[in-house]
């Protein structure tokens, strides 16, 4: 029997900071043949990506790095890769083990042009000349279904959508026939049609070439679309591995039950969701993870109890929205061409205490919207009337009372955070510029009621954003946006980058909040799935007209719209839920 491609032995990173030294991964051991997709499941913080970062000599000089790592390419000896020079590794990194990222924004240099970058890696490995690296680099472009290849080369980054940046990276990793692709959770936050092409891609791309694949997610869900085996990790652990059959059908470990248990489109609309500490009790004296599963009964479960028939009235009306970019006129052109519709011409209304979803891809118009309402960019045409004001006729100075009542969580929390301002501050600062209460001490207060709505604690306060995790991030932010007592909320694709763990949680805690608190919202998403848990109408968009709405459950079991059935056709591991 021939030696794996790759075999990982009793690999363990620790990382040293002010002193004390934290264990990121705790004695693995794994192996990958050639012509295998290998999947590495679990949370952020599970260890998953940074042993992939361990297998190339990528992580940084505070980390301390015991075991082997031996790749064994083309009938050659075993190479341990943690154990050769920079020269060694940079001669084997991207050409013969190649890596995605998860971000191709900041993988990507923003100073040249994508066609340029992925030249760069030809020449570096395959010493050609500009010519033949340049004519290598369309035909990649073209395999990667990426449009107009001889335009995209000339392009910078920015000039790409994120499905388009992705192709880019996927086109640069398979430049030079690489024997091992590690692929880093490449389609986190992708819209869920282009999530399948890049999963049919890389899956597609295996079969031509034959090479390996270590495939990183979080999503159990789109493990049974691309993977043969899978890895589950934990805290540095690998708690379960096996056959992806065996893995998703019967799974032993509780943790590996409760991943697959969270996911949304697993559940009935406004349902409590799983979340992982209803499946294990972590123990406190030893080491053995996962072991004692709460039985589902003691699970409570939160309904969502808004009744369409029920309307309390309109919180807001939107009629023949514009929002047209005009184009400008150029060389190209005898005449200036057609403004770009952005949003062309939607009307729709909230009843007050709703939330509607508004779903669809990347560019559809929903993001554009959702700001025009918040009064961010200026309409072309049309009327947004919020509890009975047209906000599009109004000056700043009358806007000013009005925006206590509009608030907004967006989808990058970290973003959204002042990097330099303490999360207590942060929360507070929304109250001292509308004159909430009488003093800091009140305001304070508040703040701290906030932050323990939010499931979390007075003592974090005075922790900087840095020194949180992302859902927790995300929970701050949700309690700022809640700091004026808004009446009406939008989520931006609030919880498209968390974990599904982490998504759970915090979509537990809008419907919680949103019960105690009745405020009406606008939840838009690029996921069906999530849309349907949460909402009470979801509106479909695509090519910023509103294509199809009506009841949560209606559009996702019984979509009439070819745009809308394509949609949730895309959604990976989707199971019916009645």
């Amino acid at each position: 029997m021939p030696n794996p491609l790759l075999q990982v032995q009793n690999l363990s990173i620790n990382f040293i900071a002010e002193g004390a030294t934290g264990s990121a991964v705790k004695n693995i051991s794994f192996s990958i043949a050639a012509g295998e997709i290998l999947a590495i499941v679990g949370e952020s913080g599970s260890g998953k990506s940074v042993t992939a970062l361990s297998l190339l000599q990528l992580l940084p000089a505070q980390a301390t790095i015991h075991g082997q790592v031996l790749f064994s390419n083309q009938e050659k000896n075993s190479t341990d890769l943690l154990n050769i020079s920079s020269k060694k590794i940079n001669a084997i990194r991207g050409k013969d083990i190649a890596m995605i990222f998860q971000e191709p924004m900041t993988s990507l240099n923003p100073v040249f042009t994508c066609g340029y970058q992925v030249m760069e890696a030809i020449q570096l490995h395959q010493k050609t000349t500009a010519k033949i690296a340049k004519e290598k680099v369309i035909a990649l472009f073209e395999k990667v279904n990426l449009p107009n290849p001889s335009t995209i080369i000339n392009r910078y980054p920015h000039q790409l959508s994120g499905g388009q940046k992705q192709r880019v990276m996927i086109a640069m990793a398979m430049s030079c026939n690489p024997s091992l692709l590690i692929a880093d959770e490449p389609t986190t936050a992708l819209d869920v049609t282009v999530q399948k092409t890049i999963l049919q891609l890389i899956k597609n791309l295996q079969q031509q070439t034959g090479m390996a694949v270590i495939f990183i997610t979080h999503d159990l869900g789109l493990v049974a679309e691309i993977a043969d085996s899978v890895l589950v990790m934990y805290k540095g652990e690998i708690i379960e591995q096996g056959k992806t059959k065996d893995i998703l059908q019967n799974p032993q470990q509780a943790y590996t039950k409760a991943l697959m248990a969270c996911r949304p489109a697993m559940h009935k609309r406004g349902e409590r969701l799983p979340v992982i500490s209803d499946f294990f009790i972590e123990p406190s004296s030893d080491n053995k993870p996962l072991i004692t599963v709460v039985p589902p009964s003691t699970i409570s479960l939160t309904k969502n109890i808004f009744n369409t028939e029920k309307q309390t009235g309109i919180a807001l009306k939107v009629e023949g929205l514009k929002i047209y970019y005009p184009a400008k006129k150029t060389f190209l052109f005898s005449k200036a061409p057609e403004p770009f519709k952005a949003v062309d011409d939607v009307s729709f209304t909230v009843a007050k205490g709703e939330t509607v979803g508004l779903v669809g891809e990347s560019g559809c118009g929903k993001t554009t919207l959702g700001r025009a309402i918040l009064q961010l960019i200026p309409a072309t045409a049309g009327s947004i009337i919020l509890n009975g004001k047209d906000l599009a006729t109004l000056s700043k100075k009358q806007l000013q009372p009005i925006r206590k009542e509009l608030q907004i969580v967006f989808q990058d929390p970290y973003g959204s955070l002042n990097p330099r301002m303490l999360i207590g501050d942060a929360i507070m600062e929304p109250m001292k510029v509308h004159g909430m209460l009488q003093n800091n001490n009140q305001r304070k207060e508040k703040v701290i009621g906030l932050l323990e709505k939010v499931n979390l604690s007075a003592g974090h306060y005075n922790r900087y954003p840095h020194q949180f995790s992302g859902g927790q991030r995300q929970r701050i932010c949700i309690a700022r946006a809640l700091a004026l007592n808004p009446s009406f909320l939008i989520f931006d694709e609030s919880v498209s980058a968390l974990d599904v763990s982490v998504q759970a949680q915090v979509l537990n805690l809008l419907n919680g909040l949103k019960e105690e608190f009745g405020f009406t919202a606008i939840f838009i998403s690029h996921d069906l799935s999530v849309v349907r848990y949460i909402s009470d109408r979801i509106l479909v968009m695509n090519k910023g007209k509103i294509v199809e709405e009506g009841l949560a459950d209606d559009i996702y079991f019984s979509p009439k719209n070819e745009y809308t059935q394509n949609l949730i056709a895309a959604i990976p591991g989707k199971q019916p839920v009645f």
